[in-house]
């Protein structure tokens, strides 16, 4: 179902989202807009008062990376929900942070990761600079990643394209990331065990609600000291932790793809994409494709379109 998101968000976030879009941008010229953006199946149009409108499918998904929606349509219980307040001191505590990454990339695969940082590792983690992912560039991302992953315990998953093809006629976009979050989480405790984090944080792609809908189909669900909030980094580092190390699988994905097909594959699901995707199909068809794209975005097609002139 196609839903309409609206988040209003700072200039700060604005130039944020400027930067991040920045490959996903269309050419097009609306009155009153900073940009027009395209990620899967999903229109991004920002305007200069602030204001940000998300269309398509995955609206939902991509708008609560950047703040809380104002107003919504298409879809039940779509507008996002705060969630209880945050334990006094949080930024403090023994937290269990999940994050993810991939999800708005045609190439590439969707990374999730829980990362635990107990609280007498908190100052170390922020002193050696971890932080928003947003933040930092790819180089510093995959450096960061390998520091933290001797220091903290963490639960990486990586569903490849070729497997996420086959997940996903099942699984919608959120379906998917709860049925991976709530797996990743449910690892780690398993791993960390006898320790019991004091708090689990999940960066909020979703309302709490609808998590806890989906998270119901799976098995081995975690329920306890559960907490929902976007840019979850920005109140604890395991939250940033964890989307480095997401952040950095990813790139490393990426760079593994490019290598395999000797050709540069890019993030996003801009117009570069599909050109990729269509020599792509001119070496090896859609068999060949499929293990290296999330084939139901609209990629597919307008590679198929460019590959066929």
């Amino acid at each position: 179902m196609s839903q309409t998101h609206v988040i209003k968000v700072t200039k700060d976030t604005m130039k944020k989202m400027h930067s991040f879009y920045e490959k996903n941008r269309l050419n097009k010229n609306v009155p009153y807009t900073d940009f027009v953006a395209k990620v899967g199946n999903t229109t991004i149009t920002a305007y200069t008062s602030g204001k940000v409108v998300f269309q398509g499918p995955d609206a939902e998904t991509t708008a609560t990376k950047w703040g809380s929606t104002l107003q919504s349509k298409g879809t039940k219980n779509s507008s996002v929900q705060k969630t209880a307040a945050l334990p006094k001191n949080f930024s403090q505590l023994s937290v269990l942070g999940s994050d993810e990454v991939g999800n708005g990339s045609y190439f590439g695969p969707v990374t999730v990761c829980a990362a635990y940082v107990d609280k007498t590792m908190v100052a170390k983690l922020k002193a050696l600079g971890v932080r928003d992912s947003k933040e930092l560039t790819d180089p510093q991302i995959i450096q960061l990643s390998a520091v933290i992953k001797e220091l903290v315990p963490y639960k990486l998953l990586i569903v490849e394209p070729e497997k996420y093809n086959q997940i996903q006629p099942k699984y919608n976009a959120v379906h998917m990331k709860v049925a991976l979050h709530n797996q990743a989480i449910h690892l780690l405790l398993n791993e960390i065990a006898p320790i019991k984090p004091e708090a689990i944080l999940i960066d909020q792609f979703t309302p709490e609600a609808n998590y806890k809908k989906y998270v119901r189909s799976e098995q081995n669900q975690v329920s306890e000291k559960l907490y929902f909030i976007t840019k979850g980094e920005q109140y604890h580092v395991a939250v940033a932790a964890a989307s480095i190390i997401s952040r950095a699988a990813f790139l490393e994905e990426l760079e593994k793809e490019s290598k395999e097909l000797g050709m540069k594959v890019p993030s996003g699901a801009g117009a570069v994409s599909d050109k990729v995707a269509a020599k792509v199909l001119a070496k090896g068809g859609m068999e060949l494709l499929s293990k290296y794209v999330k084939l139901h975005f609209a990629n597919t097609e307008k590679a198929k379109k460019i590959a066929s002139k």
